[in-house]
């Protein structure tokens, strides 16, 4: 199994970097021509929140971005909640939501459980956190060496793992660490001193991968989790933020490239994440769902086994795959 290396002070992937240098970065800020997003998007009316969700059911609730409410065998778990106005280290400059998120905090069940899946600002803020922690107290898991953001904002301490560590939440229940070919970063000169990666989240009633974020390569990190952790559920896979290939590629997956996960996992179901929401690269707000359409048909995948749902409409996933 795939394990990160670790040099005594950055964690990499073992082989490719997943992370441009600082000169291709510069090159991206100058030569970049991005889309226009609108000011105005919303969302429809959400869907209504269950406090709780049993008896072999899975219910999924796409709040934004990489922040998905997962409800299945009386647990509710969040991944990477994000519910801050920008994802920023200052709160009057940096990417800001471009669309309100699908819930707020105050709207969302008891939360047993937050998965963390990397420490950019995208995807761990500590203002949701603090929040989250204060009203219900939940176990927060994250790769390695993210404890020391987390922790000064919740109330316990931050459950740490590396690649392949597993965690019970309940008698039944577990959420393992995978691998992903990404990077971390909170300021400069920090860069990859935590590690990143997905969970698999295995229920009585189905297990659920979650990919945080990652590039594609060669998809062997999606077929080892397939292989060591599945069969999945369902599979929340990123459609957004890649253009341009040439920078994001090693980082961000495409839609053309989540199908290609979608394949790899040989998962029942999947949910597109990561789009809509913030504008972090080039591409149009609305491209990610066109290509995602697009690749579904090249590859005669029905659409309703690999869904993108507007912001804060829910998903009763089924148990088993729609006939063909």
């Amino acid at each position: 199994m795939i394990k990160p290396d670790f040099d005594g002070k950055r964690f990499s992937y073992p082989g490719k970097p997943t992370a441009g240098s600082r000169w291709d970065v510069l090159r991206w800020a100058i030569t970049r021509k991005p889309a226009k997003w609108p000011r105005d998007l919303s969302n429809p009316p959400p869907s209504t929140v269950e406090p709780h969700v049993d008896g072999g059911r899975l219910r999924l609730t796409y709040i934004n971005h990489a922040t998905v409410l997962i409800q299945c065998d009386g647990l509710n778990i969040i991944t990477d909640p994000v519910f801050s106005r920008r994802v920023s280290p200052v709160s009057f400059a940096g990417p800001k939501r471009l669309r309100p998120a699908g819930l707020d905090i105050d709207a969302l069940p008891t939360i047993h459980a937050v998965l963390i899946s990397h420490s950019h600002y995208d995807h761990l803020d500590v203002r949701s956190l603090k929040k989250l922690s204060e009203r219900d107290n939940p176990v927060v898991l994250a790769p390695l060496n993210n404890g020391a953001i987390i922790n000064p904002v919740t109330q316990r301490a931050t459950t740490e793992l590396t690649w392949w560590d597993s965690h019970a939440l309940d008698e039944q229940t577990t959420a393992t660490l995978v691998p992903a070919r990404h990077w971390t970063s909170r300021k400069p000169g920090d860069e990859n001193q935590a590690l990143w990666g997905g969970f698999v989240v295995t229920f009585q009633s189905g297990s659920v991968y979650f990919a945080g974020d990652t590039g594609y390569a060669d998809g062997e990190h999606f077929r080892q989790a397939a292989n060591e952790l599945g069969p999945f559920r369902c599979a929340l896979i990123p459609i957004g933020a890649y253009e341009p290939r040439w920078f994001m590629k090693p980082q961000h997956m495409n839609p053309a490239e989540a199908v290609m996960a979608y394949n790899d996992l040989q998962c029942d179901y999947a949910l597109g994440i990561h789009h809509g929401t913030f504008q972090l690269t080039d591409e149009a707000h609305d491209a990610p769902l066109i290509a995602l359409d697009a690749a579904l048909l090249e590859n005669n995948i029905d659409s309703n086994k690999f869904k993108a749902l507007p912001n804060g409409i829910a998903w009763d996933v089924p148990a088993t795959p729609v006939s063909e």
